[in-house]
C-alpha cells in the first residue's frame, strides 16, 4: 500500500517544475536584449589593450564563438545551460560558476540582513502606529517613513559615508572584511558585520517605509473585524489581543510583500554594493555590463531568477502557515 504523497510536498514539486519555462524564457529574452546592445566581449577586451588589428580581432570573436548568428549563440549557449554549464568568463579567467559562488554569499548575507531589518522594524512601527492611530506618534513615525522611502539609496549611502566614516570614523568605507587583517572566528564575524552596518542600513530603510505604511494599514483594517470585536467583548485586550489575533492576520499582505520584493532588493544591491566596494553579485553585474562580460551576467541572472522562484515558494508556504484558511492546490 503505497502512502499518500503530502499536499505541501506536491505543491511545492509543481511549483519548481512551473517555474522551468519561466526561467527558460528569461534567459532566451535575456540574451537576445543583451545581444541588441552594441558591442561584445571582443570590443571590450580590444579597447582594454589599447587597439588591435582586424585580423587579431577577427580570430578572436572566432575563438569566442562570437563570429556566428545571433540564434547558434543561443542554440550553443542554451544547451550548456542544460547542463549546468554557464560557460568561462573572459573577465576573470575562470568559470563563471566559481566567479559567483565567491560573490553571492556577500549578496545574500547583505539582502538576508537588510530585509529583516525592514521587515521587523517595519511591522514593529507599523502595529505601533496602528495602535496609536492619528496621535502625534502616529504622525511621527508616519513622517519619518515617507522621508526614508523619498530618499534613494545611492543618496543615503553616501550620507551614511559622510557622517559615519568620514566626519566620525566610526565605520569602515567600504569592503567586506579589513584588509590585512586576517581575522578567524568570532573576531572575523564581527569585522564582517561592522563593514556590512552602513550598506544593510542603505538598502533596508527604504523597504521598511513599505512594510510600515501597509502593516499600519492593515492592523487597521483587522482591529474592526467581528473576530476581534469578540475577542475584545471576552476579555482579550491589550497584547494578548495584538499578538494573538489581529497581528497572524495582518502579516498576512505583508508576507506577500516581502516576497515580491525580493528581486526589486536584490537589483537595489547593485547600487549600494558598487558605492561600498562589497564583492558581491550586484558589483559584479555592474562590472559584466561595462566590460561585456555576456556569460558572467547571463550567470547571474540565471542565479538570480533561481532565487527569486525558491523565495516566491516559500513566502506561499509561509502564507498558508499564517492563514490555516489557505489550501495548498
Amino acid at each position: 500500500m503505497s502512502l499518500p504523497v503530502p499536499p505541501l510536498l506536491t505543491y511545492t514539486v509543481r511549483r519548481v517544475v512551473q517555474a522551468i519555462p519561466i526561467i527558460i524564457l528569461i534567459m532566451i529574452g535575456s540574451f537576445l536584449l543583451i545581444k541588441l546592445a552594441p558591442g561584445d566581449t571582443v570590443d571590450a577586451l580590444v579597447g582594454d589593450m589599447g587597439g588591435a588589428d582586424p585580423a587579431f580581432i577577427a580570430r578572436l570573436r572566432a575563438e569566442y564563438g562570437l563570429d556566428e548568428s545571433v540564434m547558434v549563440q543561443l542554440w550553443r549557449y542554451m544547451l550548456k545551460l542544460a547542463q549546468f554549464d554557464f560557460g568561462w568568463s573572459y573577465v576573470y579567467e575562470q568559470p563563471v560558476i566559481t566567479v559567483l559562488m565567491s560573490r553571492i554569499g556577500n549578496t545574500m548575507l547583505l539582502m538576508a540582513s537588510s530585509l529583516a531589518m525592514a521587515f521587523m522594524f517595519g511591522v514593529a512601527l507599523g502595529a505601533v502606529a496602528a495602535r496609536r492611530a492619528y496621535s502625534w506618534t502616529d504622525n511621527m513615525i508616519s513622517t519619518l517613513g515617507l522621508v526614508f522611502y523619498a530618499m534613494p539609496s545611492f543618496f543615503l549611502s553616501l550620507l551614511l559615508i559622510l557622517i559615519f566614516s568620514v566626519k566620525l570614523g566610526w565605520l569602515p568605507v567600504g569592503g567586506i572584511r579589513t584588509i590585512g587583517a586576517f581575522k578567524t572566528g568570532w573576531a572575523d564575524v564581527a569585522d564582517v558585520a561592522r563593514h556590512l552596518v552602513m550598506p544593510t542600513a542603505a538598502l533596508s530603510l527604504i523597504y521598511l517605509a513599505f512594510y510600515m505604511r501597509l502593516m499600519r494599514t492593515s492592523v487597521l483594517e483587522v482591529m474592526d473585524l467581528d473576530f476581534v470585536r469578540t475577542a475584545r467583548a471576552k476579555g482579550a485586550g491589550g497584547a494578548r489581543l495584538m499578538f494573538h489575533h489581529v497581528m497572524r492576520n495582518a502579516l498576512l499582505p505583508v508576507v506577500t510583500l516581502l516576497g515580491l520584493q525580493f528581486s526589486t532588493v536584490l537589483g537595489g544591491s547593485v547600487i549600494v554594493e558598487t558605492i561600498f566596494s562589497l564583492p558581491g553579485i550586484g558589483q559584479l553585474a555592474y562590472t559584466s555590463v561595462v566590460k561585456r562580460d555576456l556569460n558572467t551576467l547571463m550567470g547571474i541572472i540565471a542565479i538570480s531568477s533561481i532565487i527569486v522562484v525558491i523565495v516566491n515558494v516559500v513566502t506561499d508556504l509561509v502564507y498558508a502557515w499564517l492563514d490555516p484558511r489557505i489550501e495548498l492546490k
